[in-house]
């Protein structure tokens, strides 16, 4: 300790008063709140995302609890208790704060006093004592970043302090009874506190507010950021023993230099929407459907029996049942949303009789695959031999039976833990194989081959090329999706979306329903990246297709499992020497993919694009070996879309049949 002489007398507190400190730095934390005009958004450099500076200011000190003994040599009569007082701070800093978003870091590091003068206390003998302290530390105080409002300035901050102790000095004074001014004024002994941790872990909260001092038209920006921060008095005990305590308002500034980068924002104006509704197409036009057949009979959960949505004939019914006549032959209910083409597959038993029937060489193996084990499918396959043979009077022996608890290409996947119901109840069936071409699809061979298609000649009741088409150009880029909503004249909307694509066919069927034609409203509401929407309107007046009779279609479709590699190797030929060879000069195809409801929404609709794109590749290169450039090629991928799939979702056998690409063939008008 140092012990020197006081020729000024007792020393009095000079420090202000806390009440009014407390007012000066509320008054700043009100001041700093206070929100400003953001700064305009097509300035040629972004706000910068890191910043780099200093921070300076005052730390407003309140000091709580107790205090006497000051050391080992030293503990005066009676003990401290209040006290306030001003110290520096001063700090380098970092920030990071993307400008686009509320949440943000800093860092400080830097010089932090706590100096204090302690209220004057009185000594049993009437002397006065005083105390000062200044304790200092190196600071360390991380922080989260928020800012509340995006067109200000303003922001919020809070984080934990660690202090580490660099300063303990102490100033102690004892002064002489006012009864006796005469007698010899005492020393004033400076030392250091004992017992002060080394230590201290505390937390802070505060406010600050970026003031720009240049323009965003500079690419190095600088800021003024006066700020206010509240450190209490938890984890703010500087010594081991006794309970003094301190409070800590800070208020100061930050200087803080940036680098912003050169602005390239999406110009949302560069989107074009536009609606094209053909006008009213007079064709009833014929559609020859070439449909592929599903060589699966599916059976339904806890049930060997052959579920009665299958047609089941009689056997005196054998004799008048053809192929390209099955309108006769319908099944009791139809969950499908195509009637014509459900009729089809469910008649699928039938179709294999009735071939076997002609064909008395060919024969089949039914390979029953059922969760409960390769026992159970034996019964279902059996079940199926059993109506073939009774009903269409085929051999047995053409007929083996295998049994299986998984199918050959299963659908439940190894690993799999998303909607295994739906895909265990794809998996419970009777796979139909056979090495006979008379029962198989051209080009292919071996058990696991597809079934020969059908041949189906109907009326389309509208065509593709009679879908309204909505296209947002440059949404790909603005957006990261987009949706419509449409109006009628009633003020009935409809919505439809979220869409990625930048066009969209949707039936016209679909927005007009019985009405014979309408004028719409269309809004298209485009998401950006911030979450925020912008719409673009357009007026449209639609014409519900009807139809004369002067024209033909030819449609095919591509059938998946979820090899999605085997299902374009299988279709490749076919694609190649009987799909494209149908498609005369100057015509149009248009292929569409879809998808099922298993599955993510978003990789359904990427998955049913590919799909597509990879049956228009390979028909554009079987068309270029030909010298022909003349076909005109309309892609989109749907998905799931349930207002759009082929059939609906209920059975596995519609959600097989979702599985697929369908490519229309539209001649030249």
């Amino acid at each position: 300790m140092t012990i020197r002489n006081n020729n000024t007398g007792s020393r009095k507190a000079c420090s202000a008063s806390k009440l009014t400190i407390k007012s000066i730095a509320l008054s700043t934390l009100l001041i700093t709140g206070i929100q400003a005009t953001a700064q305009a958004q097509d300035a040629p450099f972004t706000k910068p995302s890191w910043w780099f500076g200093a921070a300076a200011g005052a730390n407003f000190n309140f000091y709580n609890g107790s205090t006497q003994k000051l050391n080992a040599q030293l503990t005066p009569p009676v003990a401290f208790h209040e006290g306030n007082g001003i110290g520096l701070f001063a700090a380098p800093l970092i920030e990071y704060h993307r400008p686009k978003s509320r949440w943000g870091l800093m860092l400080q590091t830097g010089y932090d006093s706590r100096r204090g003068t302690f209220d004057q206390q009185i000594t049993p003998c009437d002397c006065p004592i005083d105390l000062s302290t200044k304790l200092s530390y190196i600071t360390v105080e991380p922080s989260l970043r928020i800012t509340p409002f995006k067109s200000s300035g303003f922001y919020l901050m809070g984080g934990p302090r660690l202090a580490f102790n660099v300063k303990k000095e102490f100033t102690y004074e004892l002064g002489v009874n006012p009864a006796y001014p005469d007698q010899e004024k005492n020393h004033v002994i400076d030392g250091d506190l004992s017992d002060v941790k080394q230590t201290l872990l505390s937390m802070q909260v505060g406010a600050g507010y970026n003031i720009p001092l240049n323009s965003q038209d500079n690419r190095n920006q600088i800021v003024l950021s006066p700020f206010v921060t509240y450190q209490p008095y938890f984890g703010q005990s500087p010594r081991s023993i006794e309970t003094m305590t301190v409070n800590t308002l800070r208020v100061g500034a930050a200087l803080k230099f940036g680098r912003g980068k050169v602005n390239t924002p999406v110009v949302v104006n560069n989107v074009q929407f536009s609606v094209n509704s053909p006008t009213n197409i007079t064709a009833d036009r014929r559609v020859r459907e070439t449909f592929p057949l599903r060589n699966y009979v599916f059976f339904n959960q806890g049930s060997t029996a052959i579920p009665d949505r299958y047609v089941l004939l009689e056997k005196n019914q054998v004799k008048d049942f053809k192929e390209d006549q099955l309108e006769m032959f319908t099944p009791k209910t139809l969950a499908g949303r195509s009637d014509r083409e459900m009729t089809v597959y469910y008649n699928v038993m039938n179709i294999v009789g009735d071939r076997l029937g002609k064909n008395p060489p060919a024969t089949i193996t039914l390979v029953g695959s059922s969760e409960n084990g390769p026992q159970e499918g034996k019964i279902m396959a059996e079940a199926v031999k059993s109506y073939l043979v009774n009903t269409f009077g085929i051999e047995a022996s053409r007929i083996s039976i295998e049994g299986r608890d998984k199918p050959k290409l299963p659908s439940e996947q190894p690993g799999g833990t998303k909607e295994l119901d739906l895909l265990r109840e794809d998996d419970r069936r009777v796979s139909i194989e056979s090495n006979s071409p008379a029962l198989l699809m051209e080009f292919q061979s071996g058990p696991e081959a597809a079934l020969k298609p059908v041949e189906i000649m109907a009326i389309q009741e509208a065509p593709l090329d009679s879908n309204v088409t909505f296209t947002t150009a440059g949404s790909d880029k603005a957006y990261t999706s987009w949706s419509m909503e449409i109006t009628d004249d009633k003020g009935i909307i409809q919505n439809f979306g979220p869409f990625m694509q930048e066009s969209v066919s949707i039936p016209g069927k679909s927005i007009l329903g019985n009405r014979p034609k309408g004028t719409y409203l269309v809004t298209m509401m485009g998401t950006k990246e911030d979450g925020t929407i912008e719409k673009k309107e357009a007026t449209v007046n639609m014409v519900l297709w009807t139809p004369a009779k002067d024209e033909e279609g030819q449609r095919y479709s591509v059938l998946y499992e979820f090899n999605d590699s085997k299902a374009i190797s299988t279709y490749e030929k076919y694609l190649t020497e009987i799909v494209a060879p149908k498609i005369p000069q100057g015509g149009k195809v248009i292929i569409h993919g879809y998808t099922d409801i298993i599955g993510d929404e978003i990789k359904n609709r990427n998955l049913s694009l590919a799909r597509a794109n990879d049956v228009k590749r390979i028909i554009e290169n079987s068309l270029a070996k030909t010298g022909r450039k003349d076909v005109a090629f309309e892609v989109q991928g749907f998905g799931e879309d349930q207002s759009l799939t082929p059939f609906n979702n209920r059975f596995p056998e519609e959600r097989f049949y979702n599985r697929t690409v369908i490519i229309d063939i539209i001649p030249e008008k």
